[in-house]
């Protein structure tokens, strides 16, 4: 069965990565929690889709030049008073939750790596035992590189739309293969039949992103894609079970 991820704890439902969100994520009939993480510059690790407080909360900065202290201080936008969270909190959140972890490896303010940061995640989520309930992703091949020398857990490069047109299917996989990569996601708009007949029988898991629409969620489904995530898991949830149960979704 095609899996569903709530994208950063289902950000048109509850606002983006808030406590709530992620919160309601726990309790739902989905598979993971998609989230991003960045570190905070006395070594803690904040759950924020962006480098920057700047588009979704009520502060400005990047998160890698504060302190824990100052990144709690900002206020979620739409999130009724919520604040960022740790990744340790976030660990707790799930703890008791069948819905597992799907964490995607930020890059800085710049685009690159925050050098050492992989190896600083991993290793809290081996803390909190939460590394064999998580599945890692990036943009940056880079980032992959260091969670395979990390970890043996599941990971995926996320192949954006440009880098799928520049490079395209052909070359795609070829660097799969250059850098062990098991498995791609790329957006649902750019996903179609002989592009996921293509992936797969290279070898590579097929998974999409940005599925928000109904639309989406069944071109998602009906590709029989590994995974998708989505803005709207209960809509996901919805259409996933009808499309099961042999209905028109």
């Amino acid at each position: 069965m095609t899996r569903i991820a709530s994208h950063r704890g289902g950000t048109l439902e509850f606002g983006d990565s808030t406590p709530q969100g992620f919160a309601a994520t726990a309790r739902m009939r989905l598979d993971e929690v998609e989230f991003d993480v960045h570190p905070t510059s006395d070594g803690n690790i904040v759950v924020h889709h962006d480098a920057t407080l700047d588009a979704t909360t009520d502060m400005c900065g990047a998160i890698a030049s504060m302190t824990l202290d100052q990144v709690r201080q900002a206020t979620i936008k739409y999130s009724s008073g919520g604040h960022p969270l740790t990744l340790d909190e976030l660990c707790a959140l799930y703890s008791d939750s069948h819905v597992n972890l799907r964490c995607e490896i930020k890059p800085s303010v710049d685009g690159l790596p925050y050098q050492g940061f992989v190896r600083q995640v991993v290793s809290l989520l081996e803390r909190q035992s939460m590394l064999e309930r998580t599945t890692f992703s990036s943009f940056l091949v880079e980032s992959i590189d260091d969670l395979s020398k990390a970890t043996d857990r599941p990971l995926l490069w996320l192949v954006s739309p440009p880098v799928l047109k520049q490079i395209g299917p052909r070359g795609i996989v070829e660097l799969c293969k250059l850098h062990d990569i098991p498995e791609i996601g790329v957006h649902i708009d750019t996903a179609d039949k002989e592009l996921t007949k293509f992936v797969t029988e290279a070898g590579l898991h097929f998974g999409c992103w940005a599925a928000h629409t109904r639309d989406q969620i069944q071109k998602a489904l009906e590709l029989g894609t590994k995974v998708f995530t989505t803005d709207r898991p209960s809509l996901a949830i919805a259409v996933r079970e009808e499309f099961h149960a042999g209905g028109k979704a």
